[in-house]
């Protein structure tokens, strides 16, 4: 018979008593500050806010067993966690006009909830781990477990590690894989740990004896020590798949950054139409050709899209690049920037000073060919010459703006450090960092700074 293991790792206690902590919390600022008859809204305030907090907590990682413990790290999340809910509750109560009548009591039970969670979380770390503790073997090399305990200790994983077994007698082991049976009897042991290293060790026999006694038996893959990036393991039918990745996969932040590319295109689309009208009659009487020029970027993981600018330059453009590539300021033929560039009209300069070239990208953004924050769109020769480290830079949406444009822009000249910038981007992403980046290119451009 299959037994689900659907949330193992996930503390359901901890979620549960943060649920029952959240409505006793609202029915202290009912006696507090409620009045007669309205103790049903008070609950659903209650209801709806540790509902919110809960799954954000788990979104975060709180719950789980196995996530490492950090005091500032706890404290952030738990912070986060409780502004998000706070804030959601809000923008629902808001119509309703009944915040000014509660709130006392919501600022009164906003503040308890957040003291309260914090010093539980903390007091959960620091609570006594030496009950119910799970006896545990861990079959390998001593060595290669080093790293591995390090890591058990900043889990709430509560084990009991009684010994090493290895290949030999060698007197730190307790004793050997040939009589496991044994000394699974010997140590009552409940679980036991697998070193599944670079040889490739076979532990069918064993992880069948476990099965066959009852015990559970865990691998610990350690067969790729290189640093390749965030991991994750879940599974496709009865297959344990590791999925290694550079670029985030969760889908509540990238739901919540497309969500950003959506209302902050409209947004600039709406305020920016006076400007973008002045500019296409200002293009179009100052030199002859299309307002709009297209052309084929190319996105994320090499797809390609057209994207949208205000024409600045002449219309052959694009013919007159090879001859001015011996000009390129960019150290390298990976993209082309040249300060005084003869291709550019009067009125282009000026757009460009400006950055209003790149107004057209709002469009791009809400077909969701680009994002507000990225990397800069590289054209289609200039991917070709790629090498595969600088591939990586196109592994997310390409941006209007990014850690390169709030840099330095044109001043930076070194195709290496263009890269660097933007693998620094997607390493420390997040949405903190996209809204810095953000607040950043407004300065930047009304300081036409680096821009030409």
């Amino acid at each position: 018979m299959r037994k689900s293991n659907f949330e193992a790792d996930t503390n359901m206690t901890d979620m549960v008593c943060d649920f029952l902590i959240g409505i006793g919390v609202v029915i202290l600022s009912y006696l507090f500050f409620g009045r007669s008859g309205e103790f049903s809204r008070f609950f659903c305030y209650g209801f709806a806010f540790s509902v919110i907090f809960i799954l954000e907590k788990k979104d975060a990682g709180l719950y789980d067993r196995t996530r490492f413990f950090y005091i500032d790290r706890t404290i952030k999340k738990v912070t986060f966690s409780w502004m998000v809910a706070g804030g959601i509750l809000l923008l629902c109560i808001l119509p309703s006009g009944e915040i000014k009548q509660d709130r006392k009591a919501l600022i009164f039970c906003a503040t308890l909830f957040y003291i309260l969670f914090v010093m539980i979380a903390l007091a959960r770390r620091m609570q006594s781990q030496n009950r119910n503790q799970t006896r545990t073997l861990l079959v390998g090399n001593c060595e290669e477990y080093e790293k591995f305990r390090h890591f058990l200790k900043k889990t709430n994983l509560n084990l009991n590690i009684v010994g090493y077994v290895g290949d030999g007698e060698e007197p730190e082991y307790v004793g050997t894989m040939e009589n496991l049976e044994e000394l699974i009897r010997e140590y009552a042991v409940e679980q036991v740990f697998f070193m599944q290293n670079i040889k490739n060790q076979d532990y069918r026999e064993q992880i069948a004896l476990c099965s066959r006694m009852g015990v559970s038996a865990s691998i610990v893959m350690d067969l790729y020590q290189s640093n390749y990036g965030d991991s994750y393991v879940n599974a496709l039918g009865t297959y344990p798949v590791i999925t290694y990745h550079t670029v985030t996969l969760n889908v509540y932040k990238r739901s919540i950054k497309r969500s950003m590319d959506i209302i902050g295109s409209l947004v600039g689309i709406i305020l920016s139409s006076p400007i973008m009208l002045i500019a296409a009659i200002a293009i179009k009487s100052d030199s002859p050709g299309p307002v709009i020029f297209k052309q084929t970027r190319v996105g994320k993981n090499g797809r390609h899209f057209t994207i949208y600018k205000f024409r600045t330059m002449c219309q052959d453009a694009e013919k007159k690049k090879a001859e001015l590539q011996k000009e390129n300021e960019v150290k390298s033929d990976l993209m082309f920037k040249m300060e005084n560039d003869p291709r550019i009209t009067k009125v282009g300069a000026f757009l460009r000073k400006t950055s209003i070239d790149e107004l057209p990208q709002f469009f791009n953004i809400l077909l969701g060919d680009m994002s507000l924050v990225g990397t800069r769109p590289p054209t289609l020769d200039e991917v070709q010459k790629y090498r595969a480290d600088h591939w990586r830079r196109i592994s997310i949406k390409p941006g209007l703006t990014g850690m390169w444009q709030v840099s330095g822009r044109s001043q930076i000249t070194s195709f290496d450090e263009i890269v660097k910038l933007d693998v620094s981007y997607i390493d420390e992403w997040s949405l903190g960092l996209d809204i810095k980046i953000l607040i950043k290119t407004v300065f930047v451009v009304l300081k036409r700074k680096g821009a030409y």
